[in-house]
């Protein structure tokens, strides 16, 4: 007697978890399609069916994680002033990126794929960091502390200036104490900076 067909939507969630734990115990690289298959009892073919390429299941194991980091930060809402709701932003999503690193040990090989593919993961990924610190300097603007002529702009150079503290690169090299001090020393240089006169 044949098995009933599985749902697309199953078979699809099937693929996304075996890879990823395929990735997680011996990296993106030496992981093959074929090897994915195998572990799921399937040909590669139908790997393919749904996931056309191997570029496309990395980046959707990639856009998993980001929607994770979507459900933790999107209801973030802090009351207090802008000004101290920016470091805490920061070092919430500094503990997170350091936490995903502890329990995704491929999780820089991602990171590293990123820019290399064009994943459309990154992307979004990007955007929502973005949005964070938007959400915050928005407040500050709002509530009259800080001054700022063109929020995408100034999104883009906070966003870009804690980098240092925020992408996993960076956080492989430094103690969880230097981060800490650094991201104190960044958010308030853009404080500093957000609040003076001469802002633009």
């Amino acid at each position: 007697m044949r098995r009933p067909r599985r749902r697309a939507e199953e078979t699809r969630e099937d693929i996304l978890a075996t890879a990823e734990t395929l990735f997680r115990k011996q990296g993106i690289a030496k992981s093959s399609i074929a090897d994915i298959a195998q572990q799921l009892g399937m040909s590669p073919a139908n790997v393919f069916k749904h996931f056309h390429t191997k570029g496309a299941l990395v980046d959707a194991i990639c856009d998993r994680h980001v929607r994770r980091m979507v459900d933790r930060f999107g209801s973030f809402d802090d009351p207090a002033p802008a000004p101290e709701r920016l470091p805490l932003v920061v070092c919430k999503l500094m503990e997170a990126h350091l936490q995903d690193i502890r329990d995704n040990p491929f999780f820089l090989e991602l990171i590293f794929l990123m820019p290399k593919t064009d994943l459309a993961s990154g992307q979004r990924y990007r955007d929502l960091i973005e949005e964070l610190f938007r959400d915050v300097i928005r407040s500050g603007i709002e509530s009259g502390v800080y001054r700022c002529d063109n929020l995408d702009t100034v999104t883009q150079h906070v966003s870009a200036a804690f980098a240092s503290v925020l992408h996993p690169v960076f956080l492989a090299e430094a103690t969880e104490e230097e981060l800490k001090a650094r991201c104190a020393g960044i958010a308030g240089l853009i404080n500093a900076a957000l609040q003076s006169p001469l802002a633009k």
